[in-house]
């Protein structure tokens, strides 16, 4: 079942440098969504085990502050080099306990190396910038440091991922953290965390502590001693924590929920844009949180677009994710599967008009798995709520409009500003879109999920909160600035 055999195997924390047991000595099941069957235990921890990790942390963080960002660097390369040394083994756990194919694992260990070497470079040109002086003989400049202990909460939809985007740049600032992964993807967060201890990361620099966040979400969150929180997740959750993170003045980063659009126009190339909404829509079993949610077409092609959709949704296969021929796994779990088959529910009793699939997915072994057929509506108004709620499931809206504002319109008219897509031949239309978008990542003729190391990753309005990750922007998230001036004359 994972890298240590068919024997069943108990995970441990790992709080200042040590594998340990939680306090109460409870653990939980972390479930593979695709068949039911029990992939590992880990540890089902306390406020009391957060705190110790905390401590730890607090504890390092000096002797990891004094180092050079070079002397960093060389720890975490040694992190990157493991890790794509068991590219293989990570992807088949993370397909087991997450569902994903194996494709979509491997992928996105790829991306996530991909974020590590880019941060890693970036932390070792950590730095300020000089300013000439209203005065003579006046030096002033100002520089970066690091803010201390740093809280890193995770998703289960891309654990490896994320965990990059928000562990280097914090590690190569000069910070200390306490790690809390997803508790549908524990495993993922315990194999990352072993990449550290082997590459001989200083004990109480980075810290794992699994569970469930009612229990021990708050312990990390209201810490005094946490001076940052950074956290991926959906907006209900993501705006209690920064609440409760800036209440004592710790920093909050939050990146949160979409509904995320494509909009198709009348000149777009149809084929293209039919497969980069299907590769979004679909992918991941529609649980990125850029998949492409709704699809606005202007009216001349929308029965021509909606045809290519259907089609090409017929063609998925839907299965286990270790099954080479699958190209759609489960969703991560019962939970999510009745939320999803709700909302399928609420479309129906809306009005919507049920194009494809609708149900849930139980042929070819699929019965004891959290499987949603390829879902596709027709007929969708702006204000029904399949088209203002993120659904996070592989269901398609399609909606009608009559012309490029309206389709503006209609993209803009949802509390989300995550992602959003445009597919013309117009470039006028293309720069109008992207000043117009009201989101944090725009596209032209590409999907909606699609990102790049070297630039930012976030949202805004309910999106996103605090700055974005990745990019320029995620050191500058986990410093404080300090501006100096010396008299020299």
């Amino acid at each position: 079942m994972s890298k240590h055999g068919d024997a069943l195997k108990t995970f441990q924390n790992y709080i200042d440098g040590r594998w340990c047991d939680s306090v109460g000595g409870a653990t939980f099941d972390d479930i593979n969504p695709a068949d039911g069957q029990l992939v590992a235990r880990c540890q089902q921890s306390t406020a009391a085990d957060m705190a110790a990790a905390v401590a730890a942390a607090a504890g390092a963080f000096p002797a990891w502050r004094a180092l050079t960002p070079a002397r960093r660097a060389d720890v975490l390369q040694r992190v990157l080099a493991r890790m794509l040394e068991r590219t293989d083994e990570f992807a088949r756990d993370l397909t087991l306990e997450n569902g994903k194919t194996l494709a979509e694992s491997k992928a996105e260990i790829v991306s996530a190396a991909k974020e590590m070497a880019y941060q890693i470079a970036e932390g070792v040109r950590l730095g300020g910038r000089t300013v000439a002086s209203e005065q003579n003989g006046v030096f002033c400049f100002n520089i970066r440091q690091p803010l201390g202990v740093v809280g890193v909460i995770t998703p289960w939809n891309f654990p490896f991922n994320v965990v990059c985007r928000k562990a280097i740049p914090a590690l190569m600032a000069g910070n200390t953290i306490v790690f809390k992964p997803a508790s549908f993807t524990p495993l993922t967060g315990v194999h990352y965390t072993q990449l550290f201890d082997e590459a001989g990361l200083p004990p109480g620099t980075l810290n794992l502590v699994t569970g469930q966040g009612a229990a021990i979400g708050d312990a990390l969150v209201e810490h005094a001693l946490v001076r940052a929180i950074t956290f991926t997740g959906s907006t209900a959750v993501g705006r209690a924590i920064e609440r409760k993170a800036t209440a004592h003045g710790a920093k909050a980063q939050m990146e949160m929920g979409g509904k995320n659009p494509a909009i198709v126009l009348e000149d777009a190339d149809l084929a293209q844009a039919a497969a980069g909404i299907l590769l979004a829509g679909y992918a991941c079993a529609g649980q990125w949180c850029t998949s492409t949610s709704r699809v606005i077409v202007v009216d001349d092609i929308a029965g021509e677009l909606t045809e290519r959709l259907v089609e090409g949704a017929k063609k998925i296969v839907v299965g286990n994710g270790l099954d080479p021929k699958t190209t759609m796994g489960p969703v991560a779990g019962p939970t999510q599967l009745r939320t999803v088959l709700q909302y399928i529910d609420v479309g129906k009793n809306e009005g919507a008009k049920l194009l494809l699939g609708g149900h849930r997915y139980v042929a070819d072994g699929c019965e004891r798995g959290n499987f949603v057929a390829p879902t596709i509506f027709g007929g969708v108004t702006a204000n029904m709520r399949i088209a203002q709620e993120e659904i996070f499931g592989p269901v398609l809206s399609i909606l009608v409009v009559r012309d490029f504002d309206q389709a503006m319109e209609v993209a803009n008219g949802v509390a989300y500003g995550l992602s959003s897509s445009l597919f013309t031949a117009n470039l006028q239309r293309a720069l109008e879109f992207i000043d117009r978008t009201e989101v944090g990542l725009a596209h032209v003729n590409m999907p909606t999920g699609y990102k790049e190391a070297a630039l930012e990753f976030g949202g805004i309005k309910e999106s996103g909160a605090g700055l974005p990750e990745s990019g320029e922007a995620a050191l500058n998230f986990f410093t404080e600035h300090k501006v100096a001036y010396i008299k020299y004359r």
